[in-house]
């Protein structure tokens, strides 16, 4: 990036301190992450795209990594970013879902309840493991992202009642994914009030537990199961003030700007995937401004160069 871009980026995050509620930047999440300052947001509450799982049509997109080591290596240098911009106070939400081996398949076909299962390519079997088995894609991340440096605070099993049927006859049927807690401190900012549950009897209230029961919420503009409210929610009203600015580095469809602005936060969200921008705005506000830094980078891959970028305002 140019100097007048990154000058641009800062201006956009001081605005949206000063003035805006909330801010789209279109463009890779690395590079933008470099260009802003640190202590910027007070949490980050995020859904990276899974391993494997999605194709976004995205060149060299975060999750088509062909080696798994890549992918983990990948959301660790973006959330070294991440942990940077946040205050000292700050903490990460993050939430992750699983996968299993291909047996080196090469493509996986679409079905009539889940079209962007679709895949014109599959990941083969990482090193070490064996067919059929269970990658443990989101302990791989969580135990990388600890030995970066960030506190692991909590995993919390995100319990799907709704989950979608599996055909498998030899194993039971999915229906979690996880949701770590990290923190960039020791001592760090957790509203334990805001998210009391209440008990089972005598309508009292205890502390939150580590186990949430929330359904999937199909969005038929993006085709598949989008970030739950009810998930983020609780990530919010914990992590965050009044006021508080809170990041999301992979908006998709911007469920995470959605809760912000109803719990009266400030949000910015960074989104690769200029259609899944617009749909982001029009849930968050239609008159919002999309900031278009750049197209993905041939090279979040190893050498880490970025190309120029133009930077662009529609909106504004």
């Amino acid at each position: 990036m140019s100097i007048e871009q990154l000058e641009n980026l800062r201006d956009l995050t001081t605005s949206l301190l000063g003035t805006r509620k909330a801010a789209i930047l279109v463009g890779d999440a690395l590079s933008l992450l470099k260009s802003v300052p640190a202590g910027t947001f007070r949490c980050c509450v995020t859904s990276p795209p899974y391993w494997g799982l999605r194709d976004y049509g995205i060149p060299n997109q975060i999750g088509a990594e062909p080696d798994l080591s890549d992918y983990v290596k990948h959301l660790v240098k973006v959330f070294r970013e991440v942990r940077r911009t946040l205050t000292d106070d700050g903490t990460l939400w993050l939430n992750l879902g699983d996968s299993y081996t291909s047996g080196n398949r090469k493509w996986r076909d679409a079905d009539d309840k889940n079209p962007a299962r679709a895949m014109s390519y599959r990941p083969p079997t990482p090193k070490g493991l064996k067919p059929k088995d269970l990658i443990g894609v989101p302990w791989r991340v969580a135990f990388a992202l600890q030995e970066d440096g960030w506190f692991l605070r909590s995993d919390i099993i995100w319990h799907k009642p709704n989950c979608q049927p599996e055909s498998v006859q030899d194993r039971p049927t999915r229906c979690h994914e996880y949701v770590f807690m990290f923190s960039k401190s020791k001592d760090y900012y957790y509203d334990r009030d805001a998210v009391m549950e209440p008990t089972c009897s005598n309508g009292g209230r205890r502390n939150l537990r580590t186990v949430w029961s929330i359904n999937t919420e199909p969005f038929p503009e993006a085709h598949f199961a989008t970030f739950p409210c009810a998930l983020v929610e609780p990530c919010v009203r914990a992590g965050s003030g009044r006021g508080d600015v809170i990041l999301d580095p992979f908006l998709g469809s911007g469920t995470v700007g959605v809760v912000c602005l109803k719990l009266n936060r400030r949000v910015i969200g960074l989104e690769l995937n200029d259609d899944y921008a617009k749909i982001a705005r029009r849930r968050i506000g239609e008159d919002l401004p999309l900031w278009h830094m750049g197209v993905c980078p041939s090279c979040s891959y190893p050498d880490g160069h970025f190309p120029e970028s133009v930077a662009r305002r529609e909106g504004l």
